[in-house]
């Protein structure tokens, strides 16, 4: 019940509050503080902490045990928001209990242990969704949309940021790459897996930078020009940035978190704002996990395709120097 612990109970109140058929009936932590039910922490998307009521402990089960959480009867779907070091091992637990997952991204360190999972959700016929949250922002899926549609010519130039102060929370994690993967995966991942989720596997990647800090650049036969840009080593009072500028044929594509309205498309001499509503990736991917388990709607982040993202992610690190993060000045 850390910071996406919070965010995926928020996500899963408000899509029972929408109407989708889920409630939370169980909420296992080792740290019992963290079972209160009470929000406790912010992160990059929120300037400060609102104090809010994420479950009743009158009706909601709490755990310091997953094996207990696991055994729960009532629990149909398992969250799993825990460090990437230990995403693995509580999945395959979750899968071999008969539960399906929705397992926090990065899935892990290394794409061999990602098809671990992979190998273990397709033996126990299990869904393990991974929340890739971007897949399912609503100006990204907008952005995807006109990709495959068409609509506005062919992409010739793609532009994704994502720049950050190093995380403030759980600092003794995310400041240790051996555990955490640095920016580069922790952070970047979710612009590499974008791009994958766009045009498909790239014919070509390059990498420069350092683990905290790097720019991939990216060919397609589709699409010539296709750039993602990561880091998390900024001064810690840098505010969150997230972006895109994306170049058609007839048009250009422009999101920027920290502007109202933030997507903008400019085409035929003018600019126009798009409204994609107040939802964001974490709210649209858990409705999407409860259609798909309803009604049998298409998976749009697969664990298989997890796999696909961390090998991606491995060519490009490979290629990176090695840094140690050091901490900027506040």
């Amino acid at each position: 019940m850390g910071i996406m612990g919070q965010t995926h109970a928020r996500a899963w109140n408000a899509a029972a509050a929408a109407g989708y058929p889920c409630k939370i009936v169980a909420v296992a932590d080792r740290n019992v503080a963290s079972l209160t039910g009470q929000a406790t922490q912010a992160g990059n998307l929120e300037a400060q902490h609102t104090p809010e009521r994420l479950f009743d402990r009158a009706v909601v089960r709490t755990t310091t045990r997953l094996d207990e959480l696991l055994a729960n009867a009532d629990v149909h779907v398992v969250s799993i928001c825990t460090h990437t070091d230990t995403h693995v091992e509580i999945a395959l637990a979750a899968l071999a209990a008969g539960k399906h997952i929705l397992l926090e991204k990065p899935v892990a360190l290394r794409s061999v242990d990602v098809q671990r999972v992979a190998d273990a959700a397709k033996a126990t016929g299990r869904i393990c969704m991974v929340a890739m949250c971007m897949r399912f922002w609503p100006a990204w899926a907008w952005l995807k949309g006109r990709i495959a549609d068409g609509s506005a010519g062919r992409v010739t130039t793609a532009f994704f940021e994502r720049l950050a102060s190093p995380p403030g929370w759980s600092a003794d994690f995310y400041h240790n790459s051996a555990r955490s993967g640095g920016a580069a995966v922790d952070l970047h991942i979710h612009d590499a897996d974008f791009v994958r989720h766009c045009f498909g596997e790239p014919e070509s990647v390059s990498a420069i930078g350092t683990l905290h800090n790097l720019t991939s650049t990216y060919q397609f036969a589709s699409a010539r020009h296709v750039v993602a840009r990561g880091g998390w080593d900024y001064s810690r009072t840098f505010p969150f940035r997230m972006r895109y500028l994306v170049n058609f044929e007839r048009g250009t594509a422009d999101f920027d978190i920290s502007r109202t309205p933030q997507l903008w498309w400019h085409a035929d001499g003018k600019t126009e704002t798009i409204d994609v509503g107040p939802l964001t990736g974490y709210d649209m991917e858990v409705r999407h996990l409860c259609d798909h388990l309803r009604k049998g709607t298409p998976l749009l982040a697969d664990i298989n395709d997890a796999v696909l993202t961390a090998q991606l992610l491995e060519r490009e690190i490979t290629m990176l120097q090695p840094a140690q993060l050091s901490l900027p000045p506040a």
